[in-house]
């Protein structure tokens, strides 16, 4: 089964592994692909250089590194996801660009998200965790 990791799932796959759960670790390793979106990447670029996260002295490098030392594919923005975004159900308490983004991208290339993050039911979105 391939899966789309969740920005934070990428981050913590890459980090302190203990933070994700066993069901993870197996979608992940037990005979599945993951992609990670470009749309975690850019967020994870402006986060780390806003200072709101710490990535690495490198962040470019870090990145790189990680996406081909684990074999994740890097899922692109294709027209439809973002056409898909204006299609997802308004959610009040939850207006972040770069989730809707994903959602939009599991839905479309009906991929699991791999996230801990429950708002992305709103969305109908196939999520492990």
């Amino acid at each position: 089964m391939t899966c789309l990791l969740d920005t934070h799932a990428f981050l913590w796959w890459i980090g302190p592994h203990e933070r994700l759960s066993l069901r993870v670790h197996r979608a992940v390793l037990d005979g599945g692909d993951a992609d990670v979106s470009v749309v975690s990447i850019w967020e994870l670029a402006i986060k780390s250089r806003i200072g709101r996260i710490t990535v690495a002295d490198d962040f470019r490098a870090r990145i790189t590194a990680e996406l081909g030392a684990n074999d994740f594919q890097v899922l692109p923005v294709e027209l439809e996801h973002t056409l898909a975004v204006h299609d997802l159900p308004d959610h009040p308490e939850h207006q972040d660009p770069f989730d809707r983004l994903l959602a939009a991208q599991s839905l479309v290339e009906k991929l699991p998200l791999v996230s801990k993050d429950t708002v992305f039911d709103h969305y109908g979105v196939e999520r492990v965790w």
